[in-house]
């Protein structure tokens, strides 16, 4: 059996605190065979750095999903290919930097990942169902453990996303709105699907930003700039996908919450 620990979005600094510390007694509860994080918000809630790339490396994850803030930090568009173990949305255009597809191997067993965005309430990026269709099978080649990180705000596209890929795809995970959904299940065809993982971050935030900021953009609708909350009580969200390795099946999907 293969097992693949999926983390939510890991909301800056505390996010990154707040998995070196939970990582390794999670690694002995549920022995997973890969560890993949959603590191987009790892820089201060906003993309990621080379230096915060190898910091979490260094917790010795095994591969690295984005989203939309991905270009946030100017400089990754030209030390993107240092990042080996880290894949962008399949869906921006020709031409942008980056891997769009990775395996990984460990023990001879094999994960194929796959990232992409969503097109509802974000910017404009070509057609995710198309990248599914492009990307899926030179994944397929070489393996049939698939993990897709739907990246997206509606559920109702990271859903249809769901049901395009099922059997095609080992589990279809949704982030990007840090709020854990509680709708993990395994579709038909075999595909472990859930709308959106969660974050890593703090708990009395508002998806892991300081209140205040968001409530002062909410209740008076001026331009605020939101940081990351960095105190208080945390909240640890992931997703544990146990699959068989020979079919490439979703076995059992679990929430788990800290």
């Amino acid at each position: 059996m293969i097992k693949v620990l999926f983390i939510g979005d890991i909301i800056g600094k505390f996010g990154r605190e707040i998995t070196k510390e939970l990582l390794p007694e999670l690694r002995k509860k549920y022995s997973p065979t890969f560890v993949v994080i959603n590191g987009e918000n790892s820089a201060h809630g906003y993309g990621i750095t080379e230096k915060i790339y190898h910091e979490l490396m260094d917790l010795k994850v095994d591969a690295i999903t984005m989203g939309n803030h991905i270009w946030d930090k100017k400089e990754l568009a030209n030390t993107i290919e240092h990042f080996p173990l880290m894949v962008r949305p399949a869906n921006y255009p020709e031409g942008v930097p980056g891997k769009t597809h990775l395996v990984i191997e460990k023990n001879g067993l094999k994960l194929g990942i796959l990232n992409l965005l969503g097109r509802t309430f974000m910017p404009a990026v070509d057609c995710p169902f198309q990248a599914v269709d492009k990307y899926l099978p030179l994944l397929q080649k070489e393996t049939k453990t698939i993990l897709v990180d739907i990246h997206a705000e509606a559920t109702s596209e990271k859903a249809a996303l769901g049901w395009y890929i099922d059997g095609r795809a080992s589990m279809v995970l949704g982030t990007h709105t840090h709020v854990m959904t509680a709708d993990e299940r395994v579709l038909p065809q075999g595909t472990g699907f859930l709308t959106d993982v969660g974050m890593v971050g703090a708990k009395d935030s508002i998806i892991g930003m300081k209140r205040d900021q968001i409530l002062k953009r909410f209740v008076t609708q001026m331009p605020e700039k939101f940081e990351p909350m960095d105190d208080g009580p945390s909240i640890f969200n992931a997703i544990l996908i146990e699959i068989d390795p020979a079919s490439g099946k979703c076995l059992k999907i679990t929430r788990i919450q800290n």
